[in-house]
């Protein structure tokens, strides 16, 4: 399976986050999980242990998150949140009329978003490739993953001040 080596840009509060999740989730996490795992090995038969089969699932989704943030990490473009000029582009926020309805969302990584009530939509996302580049009042066309082709007008385009 071939990485993907996509830059991912991030704002230097979203880095300092996920690099302390990152830390938090390879110390301590790690740690805690190992023990509740041999705590429960601890309690016998392993086939009805569901405190065992529990900890391992969670073992295996910490993991997980520790792989995708190290690649996300070792990916990132850190910078300050893009002013808008008018212009899509990573890390602004965007409202645009979408098969008809309005609809208001960031471009760029969810990371960023950390906990704005916003949608957010990858710039590689069929939606995020559409609108990469537009100014406010130019419209597309793009294909959704269903197959139907939808129309999108951009209507504004605005600093994010997550």
């Amino acid at each position: 399976m071939a990485e993907d080596t996509q830059v991912t840009w991030l704002t230097q509060e979203a880095h300092d986050r996920l690099t302390n999740e990152l830390e938090q989730l390879s110390g301590p996490a790690r740690i805690e999980i190992a023990k509740r795992i041999e705590q429960a090995r601890e309690e016998g038969d392993l086939k009805e242990n569901g405190g065992y089969h529990a900890a391992k699932d969670e073992q295996g989704k910490i993991e997980a998150r520790i792989r995708q943030l190290t690649q996300l990490l070792r990916t990132a473009q850190v910078g300050e949140t893009p002013v808008s000029h008018g212009v899509v582009e990573p890390g602004v926020v965007v409202t645009a009329v979408v098969a008809g309805g309005e609809e208001r969302f960031l471009l760029g990584s969810r990371e960023i978003a950390g906990n704005a009530d916003l949608d957010v939509y990858s710039e590689q996302s069929p939606l995020g490739t559409a609108v990469l580049g537009l100014e406010i009042g130019e419209k597309t066309t793009y294909t959704a993953p269903n197959g139907r082709d939808i129309t999108v007008e951009i209507t504004n385009v605005e600093t994010f001040e997550g």
